[in-house]
């Protein structure tokens, strides 16, 4: 799935010049890679927006500059994370042909069977390194956990498959694993004592006796 991107080359680099593009609803940008010269670029940030909706974190994106197309994939961004903005995107430049490598997000996915035993879920992995041509890199790669039970464990080598990609991982690598429950600790109060007259009125029937 690819989506098309207009953007504008930047040829204003002051501070002052990042700040009119950003209050005029506006994301700088730089775009390198296959057959690119290094640009410096802005485009709008609803756009941007819209196009990373569409196509996702990993998506290519068809990118108009200068009565030409690209296609780039999102490399990296900078936000602000007060105000939930978007500061400064790279964009890579890729050739369709050409393997490329990329994270992808780990989604655990069912009821696992050791929760509902009274285990505990834990996520070792939240992403994996995958190489792939850029249209077979999968959004995020979903692992179905219904079947885990308590003490097992899923690892890299349990998810290879043929989906057009390379997990750059190793294989006994522990993506997720069910922890068995949590014991609770018994507080050893010291012997119980026997059955029988309290101590105290021993003490009192000693002394009524010596009486």
């Amino acid at each position: 799935m690819t989506a098309i991107l207009q953007a504008q080359e930047r040829t204003e680099f002051r501070g002052s010049a990042l700040t009119s593009l950003r209050r005029g609803g506006n994301i700088p940008a730089v775009v390198y890679g296959a057959k690119v010269e290094n640009k410096s670029i802005y485009f709008s940030e609803a756009d941007f927006t819209k196009v990373i909706r569409k196509v996702g974190r990993n998506g290519v994106i068809s990118l108009e500059l200068g009565g030409n197309k690209h296609n780039v994939v999102l490399s990296d961004y900078q936000a602000d994370p007060i105000k939930n903005e978007v500061l400064h995107v790279d964009l890579l430049a890729v050739d369709m042909t050409k393997d490329i490598t990329a994270s992808v997000r780990v989604n655990l996915i069912g009821d696992a069977a050791g929760v509902k035993d009274g285990g505990v879920m834990q996520q070792s992995m939240h992403e994996l390194s995958i190489t792939a041509t850029p249209d077979q890199i999968p959004q995020s790669i979903d692992i179905d956990v219904t079947n885990l039970q308590v003490n097992e464990t899923i690892t890299v080598a349990d998810i290879q498959s043929n989906q057009g990609y390379t997990i750059n991982e190793g294989t006994e690598e522990v993506i997720a694993s069910i922890l068995p429950p949590k014991q609770e600790e018994e507080i050893n109060s010291g012997e119980e004592q026997e059955a029988g007259t309290p101590e105290n009125e021993e003490g009192r029937e000693t002394e009524s006796s010596e009486e």
